[in-house]
């Protein structure tokens, strides 16, 4: 291996490592130790903020391989042949916990994705759910706050947790995922993963179709039970992070079958529900799962820090053949992710390797924090202009979007949609087992018995009619668990 020469950031070989100037053997430190200060000011911003959401994670480049054609519905370069490969990095991660949480805490978990495609980054920016506790983006930063630390105690509090949800019916189909055995995965490779929003694709034609996207775990799902994680909380508390680079060191490459789900302009006008509600799922016997492609992980980043802390997925980044949806989260995290990186990492965070795309980019913002690439060189910073010769690619523009209506209001989310009920009683009764089901009940006791407050039995009793008009059986366990006396006959009548 080649020798280094020691050296400050700037380049100037330096010799002093270990002792500081000083006046006289046991003097003052003098000012001018310029390599002391350098040392001590970089360590001192070693941590970058801490993501709000996401925080702790891991991740690994790999590789995604088109197995089926779906041109029929798109247009986009990553899907233009079967056999054609996409590099690509993944991070995994708990929505709620802190870079300290342990891996196996009751939480979703983000399955953010980055293809990097010849027409650009492809970020596809979701969770192991299919849906998720909110429909409106201005709850979000509310529920939030639910799941992190009581301002007064600076402590967890199921007591704010369940206030939020029992005040939040739409919350109850992703609380009874959350609360079942799938909300403690028993590593990031045996959990599926969704793009839980509504996005669009479009062809060679500009015809336009709705989609969802899954990511069905090749490894199969394997989840800890409440007692199994608390176990592994105590005994190994990085057991995602450390499962996912084993299994790659060892060459047991993890890896996910991606399907879609697809839906017409003229499905979605007719259809029972608002299909871009994110609290609901699509049938899959109404639409059933698409093959399209393998996403397999097979190289460990060889630095943490500069590869999964510092990486940066925005759902804004589609590509050519991909779009949007009138999804209401998903338009606010359109502008909010982007936001949120240029706070923790600096205006230029595409630059960083992991997030740069390994193509062409051409435009014209210079300067600001972290700028590392050539900052346009001499070129201009301004368009229109008589020197460059970037130019605008027509073959890229795309249709008209039609609008359902021209009034700007601000619309109630649940008007004509306030079905809450439906979808939970069905993944209660036919998606989970008998062992299933009463291992949500545990857990859901375990986890309101815990509330203190004032008003808990003012939550625990507008919560237990939430469950109750999902299934009247999951309300009768829940109330007995907890000592609650209920009227079944009264209930039964009421529901």
């Amino acid at each position: 291996m080649k020798k280094k020469k020691l050296t400050t950031a700037g380049g100037v070989p330096y010799t002093e490592f270990e002792n500081s100037m000083t006046a006289g053997n046991r003097g003052p430190i003098l000012l001018q130790d310029y390599f002391l200060h350098e040392d001590m000011a970089h360590f001192n911003r070693e941590r970058i903020p801490e993501r709000v959401v996401h925080a702790k994670g891991a991740g690994a480049f790999g590789t995604f391989t088109v197995t089926h054609d779906i041109s029929r519905y798109t247009k986009a370069i990553i899907f233009s042949e079967i056999g054609k490969q996409t590099k690509m990095f993944a991070r995994f991660s708990q929505v709620g916990g802190e870079k300290g949480s342990a891996d196996t805490e009751r939480d979703p978990r983000g399955f953010a994705l980055k293809f990097y495609t010849e027409d650009g980054n492809w970020d596809l920016v979701g969770n192991n759910t299919p849906i998720f506790f909110i429909k409106d983006a201005k709850k979000f930063s509310h529920f939030i706050h639910t799941q992190k630390r009581d301002p007064k105690t600076n402590c967890k509090s199921p007591a704010m947790v369940w206030d939020f949800f029992s005040l939040n019916p739409e919350s109850l189909h992703q609380v009874l995922i959350l609360m079942s055995d799938r909300g403690t995965p028993f590593s990031y490779r045996y959990m599926h993963g969704f793009g839980s929003h509504t996005f669009s694709m479009y062809n060679k034609y500009n015809e336009r179709v709705w989609v969802k996207f899954h990511f069905v775990s090749l490894q199969g799902i394997k989840n800890f039970t409440r007692k199994e994680a608390n176990e592994m909380r105590g005994t190994d508390p990085d057991h995602a992070v450390r499962d996912l680079a084993a299994a790659i060191d060892r060459k047991d490459f993890p890896a996910w079958a991606m399907k879609i789900q697809v839906m017409t302009e003229d499905q979605s006008k007719k259809f029972k529900f608002n299909p871009f509600d994110l609290t609901k799922v699509w049938s899959h016997q109404e639409f059933p799962l698409i093959d399209v492609g393998v996403m397999e992980l097979n190289e460990t980043p060889e630095n943490y820090f500069r590869d999964v802390e510092q990486a940066a997925f925005s759902p804004a980044n589609v590509v050519n053949g991909i779009s949007y949806s009138p999804d209401k989260v998903l338009q606010a995290r359109l502008l909010s992710y982007p936001d949120a990186h240029r706070y923790r990492l600096g205006v230029n965070y595409e630059q960083i390797p992991v997030n740069k795309c390994p193509y062409m980019v051409a435009n014209y913002q210079r300067d600001g924090s972290m700028q590392t690439g050539d900052n346009g060189n001499d070129s201009p910073n301004y368009r229109p202009n008589s020197y460059d010769t970037i130019f605008v690619d027509e073959n890229y523009k795309q249709s008209a979007v039609p609008l359902e209506a021209v009034t700007a209001d601000w619309f109630d989310r649940n008007e004509n949609d306030n079905d809450h009920y439906t979808q939970p009683g069905i993944l209660y009764r036919k998606a989970l087992n008998e062992q299933d089901r009463k291992n949500l009940v545990s857990n859901i006791v375990n986890s309101m018995s815990s509330i203190i407050s004032e008003k808990k039995d003012e939550i625990i009793n507008r919560q237990l009619c939430h469950f109750f008009r999902a299934d009247f059986q999951l309300g009768m366990a829940i109330s007995n668990g907890l000592g609650v006396s209920i009227d079944e006959k009264a209930m039964a009548q009421a529901k």
